[in-house]
């Protein structure tokens, strides 16, 4: 179960935070080698890895208008009437999130603005396994789809029947994705990153993945390709104070260790009494669990601070900067302004984080392993470039001509005073 730690030193708080250390040297190796084969074999290295990795042998990777259409009928009515509910909590989050294009004249005669145009082309990495994430279809191509991006490639790795899970089909049609194929791991990555015979290469990758995707992803990202955001196992924290519902808390801790043995969850606490019904729940709701083990494993992963007061707490959250806040306190709200190095925050005893990952409407792809002190979740503006533009009319150019030639001389840039002279000497001769 998590280990206790009770009132640690501010000194000992960087240990005692302190994420899974996983040593990557041979995994780099590994990684790269099937980069490079993809790179230089195309479609040929694919077929040999998913033999290799996913123990079947493919003869095409592009899922067909027919697959789709026999998986979609697959999905139960009642699925299928969740899965549109939360489509249309999440565009409705996120079509917000479109800002219109305002022109700012700076000087009379200088108009700048600034327009999002979606990035060309995207490619989505969907897990399969033991846990075929559509959610994160939904989370990834809504986004996609408002910020107008043309071509939206999909990858998720194949079942032993060469097969992806029915609910990756009906969600991806439903969130507009254009080629969705039967490629997982870093295979996938690879394929997406440089093209195939088959697979047409994006300009930027989205989407979690194991110890080997986020790996491939760092590699590629080195090459000039654009990621998402670094990425790592998941994890959650939970501050609470005495107003805390143990059994509530219990639940949230074990939905974020069920993703994986390496994820972590931590517990911060004011209240020695909530420590101990917490541990006292979590053997208790664990026997109930279909992937107990893997939870057991996160568990022991994992720790529970017991502090002194609440503002410690805040403190000590803000340190971390965990991919996902739970604050299960009585001024959840009041607390939830000081904090500034956290995923989202899930306020109060009745906001789930799962609600976040399914649902409610937020992204749930996020910055994990302390990235979230400088990295956002993902949004509309992860798939849009932001171009900006101008325009001068001759009385604008002549009102900022000086300021710019006086600016370019003093950087010793002659050619960049002449290139705003010229125009100035070719109005006075007309």
């Amino acid at each position: 179960m998590m280990q206790l730690i009770k009132f640690p030193e501010k000194q000992q708080w960087a240990s005692i935070l302190k994420r899974p250390v996983f040593d990557n040297t041979a995994l780099v190796e590994t990684v790269q080698s099937v980069l490079d084969a993809v790179k230089m074999e195309g479609d040929a290295a694919i077929k040999k890895y998913t033999a290799q990795f996913d123990g079947v042998e493919l003869k095409e990777f592009l899922v067909t208008e027919a697959e789709i259409a026999t998986a979609i009928a697959l999905v139960s009515d009642d699925l299928k009437a969740a899965i549109i509910q939360a489509v249309a909590n999440i565009r409705q989050f996120h079509i917000n999130q479109l800002a219109p294009v305002e022109v700012i004249e700076t000087m009379p005669g200088v108009k700048c603005w600034r327009k999002s145009v979606g990035i060309e082309k995207v490619g989505l990495y969907i897990p399969g396994g033991s846990a075929p994430l559509f959610s994160t279809i939904l989370m990834l191509g809504v986004p996609a789809q408002i910020a107008g991006c043309k071509e939206i490639v999909l990858c998720s790795p194949p079942n032993k029947s060469g097969n992806l899970h029915p609910a990756i089909l009906f969600a991806a049609q439903l969130v507009g994705i254009t080629k969705i194929y039967k490629i997982g791991g870093v295979q996938a990555i690879a394929a997406m990153a440089y093209g195939t015979e088959t697979v047409p290469q994006v300009y930027k990758i989205f989407g979690p993945g194991n110890q080997y995707v986020t790996c491939a992803k760092q590699l590629i990202q080195q090459q000039g390709i654009a990621i998402d955001m670094p990425a790592g196992p998941s994890e959650v924290c939970v501050l609470a104070d005495a107003t805390a519902n143990p059994v509530f808390v219990a639940a949230d801790l074990l939905s974020q260790a069920e993703h994986g043995a390496d994820s972590q969850v931590l517990l911060v606490t004011d209240s020695l009494t909530i420590a101990n019904q917490v541990q006292i729940e979590l053997t208790n709701q664990l026997e109930n669990l279909s992937r107990k083990e893997l939870v057991i494993k996160a568990l022991n992963n994992s720790t529970c601070i017991l502090i002194k007061y609440i503002n410690e707490g805040i403190e000590l959250v803000n340190a971390y900067a965990a991919e996902h806040l739970i604050i299960a306190c009585e001024n959840a709200e009041v607390i939830s302004n000081q904090i500034y190095n956290a995923g989202p925050i899930f306020l109060g005893n009745y906001s789930p984080e799962s609600v976040g990952d399914y649902a409610s409407g937020t992204n749930h792809t996020l910055p994990t392993n302390g990235y979230a002190k400088a990295y956002s979740g993902i949004s509309v503006d992860s798939f849009v470039k932001k171009i900006t533009y101008q325009q001068l009319s001759s009385a604008g150019l002549n009102n900022i001509a000086s300021i710019v030639e006086l600016m370019a001389e003093a950087e010793g840039l002659d050619a960049h005073a002449n290139a705003v002279r010229v125009r100035r000497i070719n109005e006075l001769k007309n």
